[in-house]
């Protein structure tokens, strides 16, 4: 079933629950943090954008997770390879970050010794800005990016989860968005030109159950000189109503059934670097992936713990939209996550 929401509401009813469940192409539920009527410490927030090109990519992360939030910048080059994540911890936040309501408009702002960072978004235009001392042990690290010309259609998920009914997960997920910029770290310069870059942006709000392991993959370039890409995913609650797999191509969207990612294990272990499959219940999406390197990272603070593994690489197959048209690729770029956290 793949339920799409039509009609604008607000994303909560009175006792604190989803009053509709699915998917939309835009933006049109109202999320209000005041709505939410689960314990407190339980609500998580983030704004994540991923900048790239087939050379480099860089990650921004600004995060209110209750009782700890963080600002973090991954720096990713896929030419030797070699990446490199810092990230700032900020305990007991619990909505102090002041993250905005809806993606279409507002600011992120928050500086400490450490790090100063600037999500600013006036509804046409989003501006990046980040610097973090120390990124790489001496070493800072400054960013500034230019968002624009966003497509029109991306895909929003509201989503229950089973075991709590005042647990939600509501989530946008924009591709191919026009961006330019540059980012330095240790004297050199990573220049995003808008022929050949594009930004990604993952807008999350919601209440989460403690224990959760999901999937995501995501990929946006050009094919045959038009925007093209991706969002694929599950583990994020109960999907029967809708997936988050979507297609994008010149700005429009092409919504797929399930899709699964097919992970090598050798002796109940994860080979995350062998190269892996993906497919789909509508034979829609059919994709070989040859990792390029494993953004791996592993947090562990109290009770709280983050086991990442996201993984660069390079996929090959078909693609086919709507219309019945299909969208060949070969060795197109993005990325394909396994995540498991306590938090």
């Amino acid at each position: 079933m793949q339920r799409e929401i039509t009609q604008p509401d607000r994303l909560l009813n009175e006792e604190g629950e989803l009053k509709t469940k699915g998917y939309s192409k835009k933006m049109i539920l109202e999320y209000d943090r005041q709505h939410i009527k689960a314990p407190f410490y339980k609500i998580k927030e983030w704004d994540y954008y991923l900048i790239s090109n087939e050379e480099f990519a860089i990650a921004l992360t600004v995060a209110d997770n209750s009782y700890l939030g963080l600002v973090s910048v991954s720096l990713l080059d896929f030419r030797y390879p070699w990446y490199k994540t810092t990230s700032v911890l900020i305990p007991f936040t619990f909505g102090r970050l002041k993250l905005p309501s809806t993606s279409q408009k507002g600011n992120i702002q928050y500086k400490n010794r450490k790090v100063q960072v600037e999500f600013l978004n006036n509804g046409v235009t989003r501006n990046l800005r980040m610097y973090m001392k120390n990124f790489n042990g001496h070493k800072d690290f400054e960013c500034d990016f230019l968002l624009y010309d966003e497509p029109e259609d991306s895909v929003v998920m509201a989503i229950p989860f089973e075991e709590d009914r005042k647990a939600f997960y509501y989530n946008q997920k924009i591709n191919c968005i026009k961006v330019q910029g540059i980012a330095r770290y240790d004297d050199k310069e990573y220049a995003f030109h808008p022929k050949s870059s594009f930004a990604t942006l993952d807008w999350g709000r919601g209440v989460w159950t403690y224990n959760n392991t999901w999937y995501w993959g995501s990929a946006s370039g050009l094919v045959d000189g038009k925007p093209f890409g991706f969002n694929i995913g599950y583990g994020f609650g109960d999907t029967s109503a809708a997936t988050e797999n979507m297609l994008f191509y010149e700005g429009k969207a092409h919504k797929l059934s399930d899709v699964s990612f097919e992970i090598p294990i050798i002796e109940e272990e994860y080979k995350y670097m062998e190269p892996w499959r993906f497919t789909s219940s509508d034979q829609r999406f059919e994709m070989s992936f040859t990792p390029i390197l494993d953004r791996e990272d592993f947090m562990s603070v109290g009770i709280i713990s983050s086991d990442q593994h996201q993984v660069f690489g390079l996929f090959s197959g078909r693609a086919i939209l709507d219309n019945g048209e299909i969208i060949h690729v070969e060795n197109f770029l993005g990325f394909a996550e396994r995540v498991s956290n306590k938090w």
